[in-house]
């Protein structure tokens, strides 16, 4: 379960140093930091479903979706991808449960493509394969034609083509466009050739 610093406070307010109760807990592992100010009481919680409550707002994206739905070879082990705006840098975090890196997308995608899903008391936010895929695409340096995006998503990012078949292509023509990117208007032009 996630507790703030506040509703410790709150919770320990009959002791007389309410923190030195909080460090003690985190010593003796009752409590694991995730950020300043914001815990995790359950040392088996599942990494992904701590992400936006490390920093936010934010979904997971990019590398991990598209590891964890077979879309690239390479699995992502307590590494979380996600996505934020306005933030202007690359974030990374670590603690006990991963490493958390957080890159922004443009505001007008931000809330597209996303689910909220709720597992054993927790929620957290999580985009699907396609926008994954325009939100990495975003990220990357700009290509400058068709040829070298192809080169970009079959060499470089080692895109899975039998997985790429299965998007579905109508999400990614909504989405695409809306980035305003060199990179989503090449992939655009070449998801409608080939799907």
């Amino acid at each position: 379960m996630i507790v703030t610093t506040q509703q410790l406070k709150e919770k320990y307010r009959d002791y007389s140093n309410p923190i030195a109760k909080i460090n003690r807990d985190i010593k003796q592992e009752k409590l694991f930091p995730l950020v300043r100010g914001v815990y995790e009481t359950n040392p088996s919680a599942q990494g992904f479903m701590l992400a936006q409550f490390i920093y936010g707002p934010s979904y997971l994206s990019f590398e991990y979706v598209l590891s964890v739905n077979g879309l690239i070879p390479e699995a992502v082990y307590n590494t979380f991808t996600c996505a934020t705006y306005n933030k202007r840098k690359i974030k990374t975090y670590l603690n006990k449960f991963g490493t958390y890196i957080y890159r922004d997308v443009p505001k007008s995608v931000f809330g597209l493509g996303i689910s909220a899903v709720s597992v054993d008391n927790y929620s957290y936010i999580i985009a699907s394969t396609e926008k994954a895929l325009c939100d990495k695409l975003y990220t990357v340096s700009p290509v400058a034609n068709k040829k070298e995006l192809i080169r970009l998503l079959f060499e470089d990012l080692r895109i899975d083509e039998e997985g790429l078949s299965r998007l579905n292509k109508e999400d990614i023509l909504k989405l695409a466009p809306l980035y305003r990117s060199a990179n989503l208007n090449f992939f655009a032009e070449f998801i409608k050739e080939v799907m």
